[in-house]
């Protein structure tokens, strides 16, 4: 946060650190009216993101102008040993140019691929200029004269063909989408009145706009927040916007609030921080003036960047492929061991061999997570009220070493290869799990930002020392403690290191029974 200013950087650390107002991590479960389950309905399936959709269209473009230069290669050239691997090189570094100076020239933001035909000058200049940046390393390396100008220049005219001709379609698939809700970024308005309402109305003013605002969620009643701000009507109150979030696939959640009233502001931020969303704070009204890299925009509505959802985007689908190699590696690795397990389970004990217990998992949701079996099947305690303890006579003899050594946790590799559990990540805990009586999010203030990503099968806490027994109301917290930090500082790197160190970690198993 060095790069941000101090007021900005203030209003983040004090968020945490504020007193009054319970969190939505303590409040109990509201129900909703039926007006906000059934809007919440509507959104129940995730949306194309914006920039997701323009990062494949990157990678589409490469490809295509790619192919193409080949093929006009084999097709002109022919197909004999002469610079056979100069041709795909030099196609290869074109191309990759191309989409560096399609990048430059903005020829990949939603506003430009939704006017295609108006843009066209676009393409041809950043097109142009990339072969002629390619041509003029050429000619610096002195082996330019060694290609075919027909080649050259064929591959010019061609090249701009196919990709205005993609973006001819992808404008109409676009129009499409965007009127069907398909491509989309969801926001939640936290705020109603006034303030509110210019807000609305100015993201609505703006062209080529990918926000579908949800609804208003405010505390104040109808008389100083009306039910219907702007055509949107008020759903709940903020309390209630945590059910709505679980229900809904919400991308943002937009507090409308005067900086000036610094108290609610940080209250309403104490309640918002633990959902897994975007929030930003509506700066179109005030007269503070940040650094303009504190801001983000909706067209030319500024918005002070407050949280944003972690493990976002490209770095989800690099999580999700990191966590499909790994746990097909897994498997295939300790698949003996798994097979002795299960035999060495139903020759001591009746009963299944795997154990399922309901888990909170993403944004709280609940999922069945797989164990083997370690404890008599009449013993067994999916809620989890009762920790196992040292010596706990419900563990059987196979389960003592299995739980000591984690093997019981290893059918949790197919959790997160079909996507209900990730690798790393915060430990899952089960739904009813308490802390002599009292469930862990009475607990720890904040407890549910843990689910702001998927839960782990190993993670930062677990390798930490802090794994086993949760025989106190410190070990909980110092739990989410390690998890908040690994979810604020997550990466790649981050997670093999997690998973590098995980097997030797658990040769320390002094606190697992």
């Amino acid at each position: 946060m060095s790069d941000i200013d101090p007021a900005l950087r203030y209003t983040l650390e004090a968020v945490r650190s504020f007193p009054e107002g319970e969190t939505l991590s303590k409040t109990p479960r509201r129900e909703l009216n039926d007006m906000a389950r059934q809007v919440a309905s509507q959104y129940r399936r995730d949306g194309l993101s914006p920039v997701m959709v323009s990062g494949v269209l990157r990678i589409v473009d490469f490809v295509l102008l790619f192919t193409i230069g080949l093929l006009i290669r084999f097709l002109y050239v022919g197909t004999g040993p002469a610079l056979m691997w100069e041709y795909p090189l030099v196609t290869a570094c074109g191309s990759l140019i191309a989409v560096l100076f399609l990048n430059l020239a903005d020829a990949y933001q939603f506003r430009i691929l939704s006017q295609p035909v108006r843009h066209l000058h676009r393409l041809v200049l950043a097109w142009a200029a990339a072969l002629g940046a390619l041509a003029t390393i050429g000619f610096l390396l002195k082996w330019s004269e060694d290609f075919s100008r027909f080649w050259f220049g064929l591959w010019f005219l061609a090249g701009f063909a196919g990709i205005a001709a993609l973006r001819l379609v992808l404008s109409v698939l676009v129009k499409r989408w965007a009127r069907n809700g398909v491509i989309e970024r969801r926001a939640v308005i936290v705020g109603g009145g006034a303030a509110a309402e210019a807000l609305i109305r100015s993201v609505e003013a703006q062209p080529y706009n990918d926000i579908r605002i949800c609804g208003i969620f405010d505390d104040r009643d109808n008389r100083r927040s009306p039910p219907i701000v702007a055509g949107y009507p008020k759903l709940g109150t903020v309390a209630e916007l945590l059910e709505f979030a679980r229900i809904a696939r919400i991308d943002m959640l937009i507090v409308s609030l005067p900086l000036m009233a610094e108290t609610r502001v940080l209250s309403l931020l104490k309640k918002l921080w633990v959902l897994p969303v975007d929030i930003r704070l509506s700066a179109h009204t005030h007269n503070l003036h940040f650094r303009p890299r504190s801001y983000s925009f909706i067209g030319q509505v500024p918005m002070l960047d407050i949280f944003d959802k972690p493990i976002n985007n490209w770095d989800s689908v690099a999580k999700r492929c990191f966590d499909i190699v790994f746990s097909l590696l897994g498997i295939v690795m300790f698949s003996p061991v798994m097979l002795a397990t299960a035999i060495a389970i139903k020759l001591d004990s009746k009963g299944p061999i795997l154990f399922r217990q309901k888990r909170h998992g993403f944004n709280n949701e609940e999922i069945e997570v797989l164990k083997f079996r370690s404890m008599y099947v009449e013993q067994c305690d999916p809620t989890a009220k009762q920790a196992v303890t040292k010596n706990d006579p419900r563990v059987t003899r196979v389960g003592r070493f299995i739980r000591k050594t984690s093997i019981d946790e290893l059918p949790q590799f197919f959790n997160a290869l079909f996507g209900s559990l990730s690798l790393v990540g915060p430990r899952p805990h089960a739904v009813s799990a308490q802390s002599h009586d009292t469930l862990f999010y009475e607990v720890v203030d904040g407890y549910f930002a843990r689910h702001r990503v998927k839960p782990g099968v190993t993670g930062w806490a677990q390798i930490s020392g802090w794994r086993g027994e949760i025989d106190s109301k410190d070990k909980i917290r110092m739990r989410t403690e390690y998890d908040l930090d690994y979810i604020e500082n997550w990466s790649l790197w981050f997670d093999l290191k997690i998973l590098i160190l995980t097997p030797i970690r658990l040769l320390r198993s002094e606190n697992a029974y």
